[in-house]
């Protein structure tokens, strides 16, 4: 097999050949046909979460087939189409993973971040964290499904009825959420980095009602705002977006620092909260949603070996969707 390695902290990736590895109980073998390129990725590449294990192999918006199954595994044959997403493996005992909280388990193990991931040929994958696909979607096109998909969704659920929603940071997990918004008529407003007429041009082809420069106000009292972007000093600025009673969600993994602000945006029963990884419940509610929308997936389809580019472009805001990796 190949697969594009993250070695050490602040090296590029390279591509490398390993032996094919065998499952073991309880996993399967997956034969990688593509894998979105996600934030997150970026994250582990530039070091910004702890105790990554180097070397490892990110990527966790995986779309593959069953190549071989490991001993005990059920409800999974051979050649089936599967997604992996980020949460690859809980202690199913403890306490958050007995309430249907799995996706704060304190053992919690991610893909592509402590287990290899996608950016390869093939992979291995826990076979309880690993979610059959709807045949609405292709392999690319779903792809991004798995974690921009999935942690917009989580995102969403938080904004229960309301009817103005401002997303912070227009790139794949927004474009997906602001489609489902559109689909339950709730009103989109789309804040980008300042000056990002591209990202612009694109909300308002999503069904945006307003689009702007995130460090401008909303031009009305919204009641839910969510923030992609992992910029701390947006959470002042949607709080201030947001009417008495609204919620801000902080949806990234990772976030620069909050700066200070005065107590008044947060009075008035405001909310500020954070959404962390998924739970397979999330997956097949999301999963059967996005197919019924329809969700449609701008993807950017990029040759495995060129991984470091996608990333490349990620930081610096150059893509439109989400760039997806083909082996």
């Amino acid at each position: 097999m190949k697969a594009m390695v993250l070695e050490a902290p602040g090296t590029p990736l390279v591509m490398r050949e390993r032996p094919i590895p065998a499952p073991r109980a309880g996993q399967v073998l997956i034969a990688v046909h593509a894998c979105g390129v996600c934030r997150t990725d970026l994250h582990v590449v530039d070091n910004e979460l702890p105790d990554i294990p180097y070397p490892i192999v990110p990527g966790h918006e995986v779309v593959g087939t069953v190549a071989a199954l490991g001993e005990g595994v059920a409800g999974l044959s051979l050649g089936d189409r599967i997604g992996v997403p980020w949460l690859g493996w809980t202690c199913g005992a403890c306490r958050y993973c007995r309430s249907g909280q799995e996706n704060l388990c304190n053992r919690a193990r991610f893909t592509g971040y402590q287990l290899d991931g996608g950016y390869a040929t093939h992979m291995l994958a826990d076979a309880r964290f690993c979610f059959p696909l709807p045949a609405t979607f292709d392999d690319r096109h779903a792809a991004p499904l798995l974690c921009a998909g999935l942690i917009g969704h989580r995102a969403h659920r938080m904004a229960g009825d309301a009817e103005t929603i401002g997303i912070y940071g227009f790139g794949a997990a927004a474009h997906i959420m602001a489609q489902v918004a559109r689909h339950l008529g709730q009103r989109v407003f789309a804040f980008t980095r300042p000056g990002d007429t591209a990202a612009q041009d694109f909300a308002a082809a999503l069904g945006a009602e307003w689009v702007g420069d995130s460090d401008k106000p909303a031009p009305e009292p919204l009641d839910f705002a969510v923030i992609f972007a992992p910029v701390g000093a947006l959470v002042p600025a949607a709080l201030e977006a947001v009417r008495k009673g609204g919620t801000v969600v902080c949806a990234g993994i990772h976030m620069s620092d909050i700066p200070s602000f005065p107590y008044s945006i947060l009075w008035g029963e405001r909310v500020v909260r954070s959404v962390a990884n998924l739970t397979r419940a999330d997956g097949d509610a999301f999963l059967r949603i996005a197919a019924e929308v329809p969700v449609e997936t701008t993807v950017e389809a990029v040759p495995l070996d060129q991984a470091n580019d996608a990333l490349a472009r990620l930081r610096d805001g150059r893509l439109t969707g989400a760039a997806v990796l083909l082996p």
